[in-house]
């Protein structure tokens, strides 16, 4: 067996292989100097460049930050030096802010004894520009779910922030192109999930994926699985951009109440995933365009199980946002209060941007 090297079409941002004469998603010839490169569009704006700073430090060996609980300092004991509270770890509550108009928080919550969640994001510093938001989710029931999740999530985004392919100029070229960057950016993750599994695992490791590119006015939406993107206008209706790989969401598309879908004993066995063991990783993907203010959303189960519809977490939205200053940080942060509030069942993570 021989191996090709992934890249992508300089032209449109599809994916290629160094065997391919043509880009099969435009059709642009090749020439043998854009194979082998990285996928950089180098007629079109410059890459985000990623902040080290705006990405934690989540390794079992990363210093622990101030207590939770008071604020005091950790010891080298691992408990705080003023309550006594144990430190929790650095993965069970983290949080990513690129720019001031997007943010993301990542909690453990309360009923879980490892956060299996994780987000990596990125944007440009300005507002309403470009954002990368990714959610990966580990599947509680496989092996080292919490390592595949994080690894697949930071794999997705350096893959969306290393190119910004327009396309052939027109708008549905350019909607294809973003369409393939982010297929790319599942594939990266699917091969972070293997790269993170046992080759002899009995229960080879997996997690869901849902990623958002937010380019001037273009918004595309890729899921697999459960986890979930929403678009939540100022002075419009409020908009679910994915719809779920699971048994509920097949439950509801043959006419059973979305409520009684979604709390029954199947609810949220996932249809599709990524892992050794996934039936298909390609993501189902939805594009809009938006104009005006309003808030994207990107969360996983451990939020929206709470309040699942769009308009009625739009409303939750937005009424925390009024109550934390429109900052996404704060708003992010008091969502994932929220939904521990409410029982804190599974891992939390909210990730927001503001246009």
């Amino acid at each position: 067996m021989t191996s090709t090297t992934r890249t992508v079409c300089p032209s449109c941002g599809g994916p290629i292989s160094d065997a391919d004469l043509f880009c099969e998603a435009c059709g642009a010839e090749l020439a043998p100097a854009a194979l082998g490169k990285p996928a950089i569009d180098t007629d079109t704006e410059p890459t985000i460049e990623l902040n080290p700073a705006a990405v934690p430090d989540l390794s079992e060996g990363a210093a622990p930050g101030p207590c939770r609980s008071c604020g005091g300092v950790v010891g080298a004991d691992g408990y705080c030096q003023t309550c006594g509270t144990k430190a929790s770890k650095p993965r069970d509550h983290f949080s990513e802010q690129p720019a001031p108009w997007v943010a993301a928080v990542c909690d453990r919550g309360i009923r879980h004894s490892r956060n299996e969640d994780a987000v990596a994001i990125a944007a440009d510093a300005e507002p309403g520009s470009r954002a990368l938001l990714v959610v990966c989710d580990g599947v509680s029931s496989s092996l080292d779910s919490d390592v595949a999740s994080l690894a697949a999530a930071r794999a997705a985004r350096e893959v969306l922030v290393a190119g910004h392919a327009q396309g052939m100029g027109t708008e549905s070229s350019r909607n294809a192109a973003v369409v393939a960057r982010l297929t790319a950016a599942a594939d990266a993750a699917n091969d972070a999930v293997l790269a993170n599994t046992s080759p002899d695992s009995p229960n080879p490791a997996s997690c869901t994926f849902v990623a958002t590119v937010l380019e001037d006015g273009l918004l595309v939406a890729g899921v697999v699985g459960d986890s979930r993107a929403y678009w939540f206008p100022d002075n419009a209706e409020a908009v679910g951009l994915t719809v779920d790989d699971s048994w509920a969401a097949e439950l509801i598309a043959t006419g059973v109440p979305r409520h009684e879908a979604e709390t029954g004993p199947q609810a949220h066995a996932i249809t599709r995933w990524l892992g050794k063991d996934a039936p298909d990783h390609t993501p189902r993907t939805t594009t809009l365009n938006v104009s005006g203010p309003g808030w994207l959303l990107v969360c996983s189960d451990g939020l929206w199980n709470y309040c699942s519809e769009a308009a009625p977490l739009a409303d939750l939205v937005r009424q925390t946002a009024a109550a934390h200053g429109g900052e996404p940080l704060a708003t992010s942060s008091a969502l994932v209060d929220w939904a521990n509030a409410q029982g804190g069942q599974d891992n939390i993570t909210v990730a927001l941007a503001r246009l």
